[in-house]
């Protein structure tokens, strides 16, 4: 394509885009639903024709000046993404927006991750000698206990307890940087860490331990798987970008689902302190199960009815970007 041609056909559209930054100044939900979802259409346009001016025309003037379009753009496409921008609206609006728009690729990580889980617990239960080998030692103590041993202190419990609050937490983040190997890093790691999870508490099953385990788990790891599956998604939408970038070159897209999901990731903090909080006043105080199970499964009731309420349902243009494969 020629020079001429090119600018003749596709400046309309950057025109159009300059506008729409000029009428939003700073603040896209300025130009109403209609107004956004054009902003982000003409924003992947220009992108687009941006990833074709850098091989076509790499020394022409055009190029740098629709570089600088696109940035803009970009800014305002995903300003609602960045906690930096607005704490507030970050976490009453942006952050679940964010996650809702990770779409199939969470219920890719639920599948992988819980589907692992319910298999692993299958194979501890049915052949709990071979399941033992995948287990670390410090969780399988607590699942098979010695024999002769009446069950753990309370200092164990608590310890126990907090191994597996650790390991949670570091398995999320391991899962969202493995992403970046084209999603099948991310992949791989939920349903390894999900076989593990799976064996103990198959062995658990086998001899006896089971209810012991998840009343010491479930006030804390209800929240924390929840943020596994999260930042698994988070993962898989990065490496996505990389095996189907679209009209974009694969940097580009990587950077444009870069930025949400690292905000997702940050956003989870909170939630991992609130985890914390439960794992270290309910989970090792020997608590009803009355207890357990409403602190548990009501911090997972807030989290996805948030992510319901304030992102499925209010999501507009802006937030379905990163997931969209």
């Amino acid at each position: 394509m020629r020079l001429q041609r090119f600018e003749s056909e596709r400046r309309p559209g950057w025109v159009a885009l300059e506008a729409l930054l000029v009428r939003a100044r700073g603040k896209p939900g300025a130009l109403g639903a209609d107004g956004v979802r054009e902003l982000g259409a003409r924003y992947r346009e220009a992108a687009a024709d941006l990833a074709l001016a850098r091989r076509a025309f790499p020394a022409e003037p055009i190029t740098p000046a629709l570089e600088a379009l696109v940035a803009r753009a970009r800014q305002a496409v995903y300003a609602e993404a960045g906690p930096a921008r607005s704490p507030r609206r970050f976490f009453t609006t942006g952050l679940w927006r964010a996650i809702a728009g990770l779409g199939p690729f969470l219920a890719v990580s639920a599948l992988l991750f819980f589907g692992t889980i319910g298999l692993g617990m299958l194979w501890g239960a049915t052949d709990p000698d071979a399941a033992r080998g995948m287990v670390p030692g410090g969780f399988l103590d607590a699942a098979d206990p010695p024999r002769g041993d009446r069950g753990l202190t309370a200092a164990e419990a608590g310890a126990f307890s907090s191994q597996i609050f650790v390991n949670n937490i570091r398995v999320g983040l391991l899962v969202f940087a493995a992403g970046i190997l084209f999603g099948v890093g991310a992949g791989l790691l939920l349903i390894y860490n999900g076989l593990i999870i799976g064996a103990l508490l198959g062995v658990a099953l086998e001899v006896g331990t089971l209810l012991d385990i998840l009343r010491l788990i479930t006030a804390h790891g209800v929240l924390e798987l929840s943020g596994i599956v999260v930042e698994g998604a988070a993962g898989l939408a990065l490496g996505w970008a990389l095996v189907d970038p679209g009209r974009l070159t694969r940097r580009a897209a990587l950077a444009a689902r870069a930025r949400p999901a690292m905000a997702v990731v940050l956003g989870l903090v909170p939630f991992t302190v609130l985890a914390g909080l439960a794992e270290g006043f309910v989970s090792p105080a020997g608590a009803s199960w009355a207890t357990v199970l409403a602190v548990g499964f009501g911090l997972g009731f807030a989290f996805w009815g948030l992510v319901v309420w304030r992102g499925l349902l209010t999501r507009d243009a802006r937030s379905r970007g990163l997931g969209q494969p």
